[in-house]
């Protein structure tokens, strides 16, 4: 773990909002210069603490208005390995997410679809034919709040 001071936080939290802001623009949010501004951020990506600087797009405008939480459980009989799973499934560009998790699933996927219907499709023609695809629950979502992460 490494040692963060108030400083370093308030730079986390402010590029976690918008990472698109300068290093002149944050220096002066958190009351240092850019010069200082901009070591700290190198440090923090250096570290590994910034791991990266992502842009969010808006599904809906782009015209995928359904999102749906599938949990997935492989089959038990044929095991197919999680790698052939894994490899098939991120293949699906309508699949945002996976995760391999603990519990009642194996995974859990986040998928944008235009609407129920090329939802339906997609699940269909593409999830129900991956290797070793068992029982498949899908969760519609309906609303989403975004966190500030653990720094808040």
């Amino acid at each position: 773990m490494t040692d963060l001071d108030d400083t370093d936080r308030a730079i986390l939290r402010i590029l976690a909002q918008d990472a698109t802001q300068s290093a002149a623009q944050v220096g002066r949010a958190v009351g240092i210069g850019q010069p200082a501004a901009w070591r700290r951020i190198k440090r923090l990506t250096d570290q590994g603490i910034i791991a990266g600087r992502r842009v969010i797009l808006d599904n809906a405008a782009l015209g995928f208005g359904v999102t749906v939480f599938l949990g997935i459980r492989l089959a038990a009989k044929g095991r197919t390995s999680l790698e052939d799973f894994e490899r098939a499934v991120t293949a699906i560009p309508e699949v945002q997410l996976v995760q391999h998790v603990l519990g009642q699933f194996d995974y859990r996927l986040r998928i944008t679809a235009r609407d129920i219907t090329d939802f339906e499709r997609i699940l269909r023609r593409r999830i129900m034919t991956l290797p070793g695809v068992g029982q498949v629950e899908a969760n519609v979502m309906l609303s989403e709040e975004r966190r500030p992460g653990p720094l808040g």
